[in-house]
């Protein structure tokens, strides 16, 4: 366990990248954004969470319309813009069913990228998480799995090949390790790096994937009901992935909650074998953890701090599902052979 790893088993609090607001954005962005609501703006009320330097805001018209606005320019940071393009796309593609904001309009000039949204009513999940909240959100997720992908969006790139580099950063790191590694995957690095590659293929399937949730990406509504935001990630693979990546965030910000308990309750893990979840939790350690040591990108100060707590908790939680398995059935599942039989869990 890595210097101060110990302090993470409390419950802790999220850390966003700061943002700018509707008054920074340029006064041709404001009239373009005031052109597509057919309405000049009144208030706009600045969102916390996310690592986007660009604008979050809910904002109120004249005649009492709301909408959600997000804008951003490469000089807050160079990717931001094509991002949004693609959220851009996706959003508008994704049917009524999907649980989602709706596209009311883009505002494009070749720099500055807005997206006006719907106005969702609802408000991030509680963190640390609650078991009734977390039920709510892979409740929807469960009805996402099961929503069939839109024309429009047949040709979304498969999650497999998406997430292909990042399942492969266990060689990379056994190449050239962090300073702070942990030392259990220091010992285990070649199964773990089997384990990793053959869960690429657990990441196949026909669902519409969100590919990026956590609590600031999901609004709990006054119904109960939740709505997935920020959509510019959306895959196309397998039904339970976002699922899993629910419970991961749940972990990230108190790590002793039950997640095994859901993991084996839910609808939404029905048809997941137990060496599925530890392959793919295997590959999204190697992505956390490789990523974690690099630099900050512009404008977003706190992502490599977020990525270096989900691979914490992604590690810590594999470990623990390894160690209280039989050696034999932990051995059968790396395809890359390696450790003597029984280390996995030590």
């Amino acid at each position: 366990m890595p210097p101060m790893a110990g302090l993470l088993l409390a419950p802790m609090q999220p850390e966003w990248s700061p943002r700018i607001g509707w008054d920074d954005l340029p006064l041709r962005v404001q009239a373009g954004i005031e052109q597509i609501l057919g309405d000049r703006v009144t208030a706009a009320t600045g969102q916390q969470g996310g690592f986007s330097p660009g604008t979050a805001d809910r904002v109120r018209t004249v005649s009492g319309g709301r909408a959600f606005i997000k804008a951003v320019s490469p000089q807050l940071n160079e990717q931001s813009p094509a991002i949004h393009r693609k959220e851009a796309a996706v959003t508008g593609a994704l049917a009524d069913t999907v649980p989602a904001p709706r596209l009311i309009g883009t505002y494009d000039d070749g720099e500055w990228v807005a997206l006006v949204l719907s106005d969702v009513e609802g408000r991030h999940p509680h963190i640390p998480w609650r078991l009734s909240e977390l039920t709510i959100v892979l409740d929807a997720l469960l009805r996402l799995a099961r929503t069939p992908v839109p024309a429009a969006l047949e040709n979304l790139p498969t999650l497999e090949k998406e997430l292909s580099e990042a399942f492969n950063a266990w060689s990379r790191i056994r190449s050239d390790p962090p300073e702070d590694c942990d030392s259990w995957v220091l010992r285990n690095l070649e199964s773990l790096e089997g384990l990793a590659l053959s869960g690429l293929k657990d990441l196949g399937g026909d669902s519409l994937v969100h590919t990026d949730i956590r609590a600031d990406n999901i609004l709990i509504t006054p119904n109960n009901t939740a709505v997935l935001v920020d959509w510019p990630w959306a895959c196309v693979g397998s039904s339970w992935i976002d699922a899993l990546s629910a419970l991961i965030n749940v972990r990230v910000f108190d790590p002793m909650f039950d997640v095994e308990s859901v993991l084996q309750s839910h609808a939404a893990f029905a048809t997941v074998r137990p060496d599925s979840v530890d392959r793919v939790l295997a590959g999204l350690g190697a992505y956390f953890t490789d990523a974690a040591r690099l630099a900050p990108p512009p404008g977003l100060p706190s992502l490599r701090t977020f990525q270096r707590q989900q691979s914490e908790a992604v590690v810590r939680w594999l470990r623990h599902r390894l160690s209280n398995r039989p050696a034999h059935d932990r051995d059968a599942q790396a395809t890359a052979p390696k450790h003597p039989p029984g280390t996995m869990g030590t």
